[in-house]
C-alpha cells in the first residue's frame, strides 16, 4: 500500500511554479525568441523574465503580459473559468452556490449577528 503512495504527493506551489517556468522557457525557445526580444515585446523587464525562468517567480501582472506576448492569454485568463469537482456532492454544492456573490458559513454568520 505504501508503495502506491510513494509516487503520489500533494502538489507543492514551488514545484508548480518551476514546472510552469520550465514549460514557458520551452515555448519561448521553440519560437526562437530571446529573453531580450520577449522583454521588448511584452514590456516585462528582462530581469523579471530571467527570474521567472530560473526560479519560477513572477507577478501575476507580468505573467499575463508574457501570456499576451506569447499568445497564451486565453489559457491564463480562463484558468478558473470552469468549476472543478471530484464528487457528486461537490457538484451539487457548486450548483447550489452558482450566482452567489459571497461564501459564508450560515452557522458562524448567525453567531456573529448575536
Amino acid at each position: 500500500m505504501l508503495s502506491l503512495l510513494d509516487g503520489y504527493s500533494l502538489p507543492d506551489a514551488d514545484d508548480v511554479s518551476r514546472k510552469m517556468a520550465e514549460d514557458f522557457r520551452k515555448r519561448r525557445v521553440e519560437r526562437g525568441m530571446t529573453r531580450a526580444a520577449l522583454a521588448k515585446a511584452s514590456g516585462v523587464a528582462l530581469a523579471n523574465i530571467t527570474r521567472f525562468e530560473q526560479k519560477g517567480l513572477i507577478s501575476l501582472k507580468n505573467l499575463i503580459l508574457l501570456a499576451i506576448a506569447m499568445n497564451y492569454l486565453h489559457e491564463v485568463r480562463d484558468i478558473f473559468s470552469e468549476p472543478k469537482y471530484s464528487t457528486m456532492e461537490e457538484l451539487i454544492q457548486i450548483r447550489k452556490n452558482t450566482g452567489k456573490k459571497k461564501a459564508y458559513n450560515r452557522k458562524s454568520r448567525t453567531n456573529e449577528e448575536d
